[in-house]
């Protein structure tokens, strides 16, 4: 792999790089408990299964065929940071022994910081992962009791200071903006924590309502919703504030220092092919998107019985395909190569609206999100768009 130390991941070229990269995603869905917001195929407690589970991943990785060495591996959940080490090491090296890892693969591990202890990350380290990526969330202990976070500011800024000194190359911080809560001097607060304890890569999302989520049924029982118009206002604050620490900001909602850019989100960004195990997780492999089980029993018998997880698979080619491209590169800060769906978007008066109305533009023969508050606006133009004749 092309040494991305020395790539932007704003850049053409390293996006357009980034998609030829072979990727795997790993889902641990076990947490603490489940956070009010939160949508994503995940339990609370169940520590005790831990290890079936762990079992049923590794079998599920040695019944897929065989593939590329892998560029990228991410473990996300959920939280894997509660899984052992020893347990990590086993899906590692299921992984590196089906399919070969790449010598400078990065290996991703998402983790809360109140189970961020110097032990548990010097093991992760010493098991191979290279990146960490916490969820932070915020920097205001009232923030985090709305959002149902168990750890305390102090706690955040402390796992980034372990990673560092356990020599994790490469730690993030993820920060939801919008809960009602919060006030713009929390917010700004928030960032300029963030700033201080020196990550390398920062992701800002806004705080949504999910049906069937808790948050959900607060709001429909009368509780304040996150107001979008604020919302929109977060966001250009944390642009404008990472912007002048260092960050570049490469896609909508995350920033990195120059190397840092996340390879694994990269090559997904890019239409790239990736594997999937594990809990509800979602796989592109060969031109075939295809989804798993999200109930625990179920993923565990249907692996152990050998019929496989998968529940659904949608192919993905020609017109749908090319549709796909477009609306993944688009989230880029690099943009997308328009293509014959972005040339058919400019010629539609959709899209001559939007260049008019300077939220996409034209680069070097690419389309960019000018306005990327707008971005599900051009979107949606692409959506609209109608097949080619032939």
């Amino acid at each position: 792999m092309t040494d991305l130390s020395m790539l932007s991941a704003d850049r053409p070229d390293t996006v357009e790089l980034a998609a030829g990269w072979r990727s795997a995603y790993v889902h641990i869905p076990f947490c603490a408990r489940v956070c009010p917001y939160c949508d994503f195929a995940v339990v609370g407690g169940a520590e005790d299964r831990m290890t079936e589970y762990v079992d049923a991943v590794v079998a599920e990785i040695s019944m897929e065929p065989e593939w590329h060495r892998l560029d990228a591996v991410f473990i996300g959940g959920g939280t894997p940071s509660r899984v052992p080490s020893d347990q990590m090491r086993r899906v590692l090296d299921a992984l590196a022994a089906r399919f070969g890892l790449a010598d400078d693969a990065e290996i991703t591990l998402e983790a809360n910081p109140e189970d961020w202890t110097s032990t548990h990350s010097d093991a992760l380290a010493g098991v191979g992962f290279n990146r960490v990526s916490f969820g932070v969330q915020s920097f205001d202990p009232v923030v985090l009791v709305s959002l149902g976070r168990l750890h305390s500011p102090v706690q955040a800024a402390e796992s980034v200071a372990i990673a560092r000194a356990s020599g994790f190359a490469s730690v993030s911080v993820d920060l939801i903006y919008g809960h009602p809560v919060e006030t713009e001097l929390s917010w700004l607060h928030t960032l300029d924590t963030a700033v201080e304890v020196e990550p390398d890569h920062v992701s800002t999302y806004s705080l949504t309502v999910e049906p069937g989520t808790e948050l959900w049924k607060q709001v429909r029982s009368g509780a304040p919703a996150p107001d979008s118009d604020i919302q929109a206002d977060r966001w250009e604050q944390a642009a404008s504030t990472l912007g002048v620490a260092g960050y570049t900001r490469y896609e909508v909602s995350n920033h990195a220092r120059p190397g840092h850019g996340c390879r694994y989100n990269l090559s997904v960004w890019g239409q790239g092919e990736y594997l999937a195990f594990g809990l509800g997780a979602h796989s592109f492999r060969d031109g075939v998107r295809s989804r798993r089980v999200r109930r625990l029993d179920s993923y565990i018998e249907r692996v152990r019985s050998g019929i496989g997880p998968i529940q659904a698979s949608d192919v993905i080619e020609g017109w749908d395909a090319e549709l796909e491209r477009l609306m993944l590169g688009l989230r880029r800060a690099a943009g997308v190569n328009a293509g014959e769906a972005g040339q058919a978007l400019l010629a539609t008066a959709d899209g001559a609206r939007l260049i008019e109305a300077g939220v996409l533009a034209v680069v070097d023969d690419r389309l960019v999100a000018a306005n990327p508050l707008l971005t599900d606006e051009i979107i949606r133009a692409v959506l609209a768009l109608d097949g080619p004749q032939r």
